[in-house]
């Protein structure tokens, strides 16, 4: 049995935070059922590359969820979803506040057919404040929570990262975390919950190091002024080749033996807070990593105890032995019985393993096989057919 199959999720959420969220919850056994618009456009399933014609991104991000279709315009398509909350008994979307409830399934509405229901919103600012209705993506949360006035060069301003870390950190992460509280609370007390996670608190709440010196201290950092933003020997330095390594040779006793294999021992002494010193110490390392290439490093590292790594494109990042070890690239079945590769779960457990049953499904694949299952008869389904609240989704089946 795996880990969450005792949960049931009603998923409205698109795009990367709630999928991503959902994602993992299916991959840990919950059934996910996707509620999707069948005329509204989906930016994950749009986005090459495909693999016989699915998204490789929808394919990842929907993984192991199911698929109905409807038109929540339509005056009945509210009715289904409350039939469904009685056997689904946890709902994720991320619309701005309010849509849901225009809609007639927001909160109240859906509490009122099952009180034990986890209903978690997942926005850009949250519910309340004066910016709960103010649209946002990745960069936008993690400019007004102060991450990217202490993530740059000196000179240059804020450097874009290469992951979503306010959407995925702030938003998916925290959305598994409230949701998996509020079901413990649920099976201590038997009650259901609005869960409230906001992206832009959770970027906030993110700031381990900069937040705390500026409520207890009046400290305002900078750019390339703190330990672990590139004001110390903590960074990136380029090789002879134009490739980087990553020097996080904090510790003492690693800082030694970094300065050992860099043919450097003089500098040992001299290492430092942000300043002047750390500067010129830096000039020196950033001298002797561009006398050699990439490869040659990567050898004297390895045998090296100093937190020394490269920095690896994505395909030698997925064909790391310790990607391997950890078995983090899968075989997920595809519907014509072959396998697509995709990352895996980071998730394990000593008494359960997580499932990967099929790759992002099609829209609406599933309405009439879960309509089916909470009980609705044929002519109903087909009632609702004929009103258009699932599109043409069935008429194409």
């Amino acid at each position: 049995m795996s880990v969450l199959s005792s949960l049931r999720v009603l998923d409205f959420s698109t795009l990367l935070p709630g999928p991503f969220a959902s994602m993992h919850l299916a991959d840990m056994g919950a059934d996910v059922l996707r509620v999707e618009a069948p005329g509204r456009p989906d930016m994950v399933r749009m986005r090459p590359p495909f693999d016989g014609g699915v998204s490789a991104g929808h394919a990842y991000l929907n993984r192991s969820k199911r698929s109905i279709a409807l038109d929540m315009k339509k005056p009945n398509a509210a009715d289904v979803v409350r039939r469904l909350i009685h056997t689904y008994d946890i709902v994720l979307e991320q619309f701005r506040p309010g849509v849901m409830d225009r809609l007639g399934i927001g909160y109240e509405a859906l509490s009122s057919e099952n009180p034990g229901v986890i209903y978690c919103a997942l926005t850009g600012y949250g519910q309340n404040g004066p910016m709960r209705d103010r649209a946002g993506h990745d960069n936008n949360y993690l400019s007004l929570a102060g991450v990217m006035s202490v993530s740059g060069r000196r000179g240059q301003g804020p450097s874009p990262q290469g992951v979503q870390i306010a959407d995925i950190g702030g938003g998916s992460l925290c959305a598994i975390a409230g949701i998996l509280a509020a079901v413990i609370h649920r099976n201590h007390t038997g009650e259901g919950q609005f869960v409230d996670v906001s992206m832009f608190d959770g970027a906030l709440s993110w700031n381990c190091q900069a937040s705390p010196a500026y409520l207890v201290g009046g400290i305002v950092p900078g750019f390339e002024t703190q330990g672990l933003n590139g004001g110390t020997h903590y960074d990136y330095y380029r090789t002879k080749d134009g490739r980087y390594l990553s020097v996080g040779s904090l510790e003492p006793k690693f800082w030694m033996e970094f300065c050992e294999v860099i043919g450097h021992p003089e500098i040992i002494p001299r290492l430092a807070e942000p300043g002047p010193e750390m500067d010129s110490v830096k000039v020196i390392i950033r001298a002797a990593i561009e006398k050699q290439d990439f490869a040659e490093w990567r050898a004297l590292f390895a045998k090296a105890d100093c937190c020394v790594e490269p920095v690896l494109n994505i395909d030698e990042a997925v064909a790391h032995p310790q990607t391997a070890a950890r078995s983090m690239v899968v075989d997920v079945p595809k519907p014509d019985g072959t396998m697509q590769k995709q990352i895996g779960s980071p998730f394990k457990f000593s008494k359960a393993q997580p499932r990967f049953k099929h790759i992002g499904a099609k829209l609406g694949e599933h309405t009439a096989q879960v309509l089916k299952e909470a009980g609705f008869a044929e002519s109903e389904i087909t009632g609702l057919r004929e009103q258009g609240v699932f599109g043409d989704v069935l008429d194409k089946a």
